[in-house]
């Protein structure tokens, strides 16, 4: 059935055979006008079989009229024009659009996680200057295995680079010029750049090389960490993590390590430690000092000083939570001041003091001496409080109980001068 039609002028129909068949059928009602139609004879042959183009292949055998045929390129060529094509219907038998055409093109994206890149123009010569860039983006945690079948470039001039990245300053990995086909190569990012250039003079007919995602390992886990916690959960390739100490450990090496490209992954620096500092400046208001290699025992021979410092008006009170120092060659010397010629807050040795040392200023220097093979360890934890302001407190107390004395009593004055000038 080609149609029914009552009331509009039908479209032009065609038929398919040599033979058409048309029916007329009218009521006992209504009469009208009626139709005329004008038919032609056309031919049936078949559309001309399409130009299959180079580099691409044709799917579809049938050729008569109001079928489709279909194009496809090979590998590494772009399809240009139309995919599908319908053999139309008509006094003259043709394509409703002319094949397309299968060309290797200058540059572009690949997101396949296998394909080909070809030079402009393979299997003829490429033209001259030329400057293409292919970008291959594959999923994260994957790299690019680079396999050559074809490479004739004018020696020294015309060359092939490929990038470790998504970057034209990515590191170039590879760079080829000549006639020899490049032995295979891996990337080692999910991102990688193939940058081709010719200049004006001799044309080669380029390369061929197909390229294949691989997995890429991860860098190895850093965890366990002794003593501190690792920031950040990302291993692959480019992915950065960094390393923090508990209270009382210093870093020792690079915080921040980063996974490098490379077949084999591994961190840009080797993994850093926390170790515990024989001695330093300390500013923080409240803090833990531990022993030398503590948790594990304090070596002989130890000499070590810390300075804490914390904010002017302030004193600072000092808890050996921990204390296991065999005296009397072993000892612990805290000093009300920055320097040794301050007043001694005490010598400390095995046992707990019987009263927390405070200072009468904001710095208190700490110094540890080990001289004998036994070992030990010790904890002390400081904490920074308003000790000066209460010493003022009193001072102006002291002040106002002399300036009542002299009132009140002015016999008195000749004594009290006389302690103050015994007392400096």
């Amino acid at each position: 059935l080609l149609g029914t039609n009552s009331t509009t002028v039908p479209a032009l129909l065609n038929s398919t055979s040599n033979q058409l068949y048309l029916h007329f059928f009218s009521d006992i009602s209504v009469s009208a006008a009626g139709f005329r139609l004008e038919y032609k004879t056309v031919s049936l042959t078949s559309c001309p079989e399409p130009v299959v183009p180079m580099n691409g292949i044709k799917v579809g055998e049938r050729l008569q009229m109001n079928n489709v045929v279909s194009f496809q390129c090979e590998p590494g060529y772009t399809l240009q024009g139309n995919s599908h094509i319908t053999c139309m219907p008509g006094t003259v038998r043709r394509w409703n659009y002319p094949p397309p055409l299968c060309i290797a093109q200058c540059g572009g994206i690949r997101e396949e996680m296998e394909g080909m890149i070809l030079s402009p123009g393979f299997p003829g010569n490429y033209p001259s200057n030329s400057d293409c860039t292919w970008r291959i983006y594959l999923p994260v945690g994957f790299g690019a295995h680079v396999q050559f079948l074809n490479f004739s470039t004018e020696a020294n001039h015309d060359f092939l680079e490929i990038r470790n990245g998504p970057l034209d300053t990515s590191a170039v990995i590879g760079r080829y010029s000549g006639s020899d086909v490049p032995s295979s190569l891996l990337t080692t990012s999910h991102e990688t750049t193939v940058y081709f250039h010719s200049d004006h003079s001799q044309n080669k007919p380029g390369f061929r090389f197909e390229y294949q995602a691989y997995e890429l390992q991860e860098c190895p886990d850093p965890e366990p960490f002794r003593y501190g916690a690792v920031v950040g959960a990302g291993y692959n390739v480019g992915q950065s993590i960094s390393f923090e100490c508990l209270p009382g450990y210093q870093l020792t090496g690079h915080s921040i390590l980063t996974c490098k490209h490379g077949t084999t992954r591994n961190w840009d620096h080797p993994f850093p430690r926390c170790e515990v500092p024989c001695g330093g400046n300390i500013t923080l208001d409240n803090g833990t000092i531990f022993s030398p290699n503590y948790p594990e025992e304090y070596p002989n021979s130890a000499d070590c000083s810390w300075l804490i410092t914390v904010a002017p008006g302030f004193g600072i009170k000092v808890n050996f939570t921990l204390l296991q120092v065999h005296g009397p060659h072993d000892f612990i010397t805290l000093w009300d001041g920055p320097q040794e010629t301050a007043r001694k807050l005490g010598i400390f040795t095995d046992g707990e003091p019987n009263e927390p040392p405070s200072s009468t200023s904001n710095q208190v220097l700490i110094r540890f001496r080990s001289n004998t093979e036994k070992g030990g360890l010790f904890r002390i934890s400081y904490q920074g409080m308003g000790v000066l302001c209460k010493i003022d407190f009193f001072k102006l107390y002291i002040m106002l109980l002399c300036h009542s004395l002299i009132k009140h009593m002015p016999g008195v004055l000749p004594w009290l001068i006389h302690i103050f000038l015994s007392n400096q």
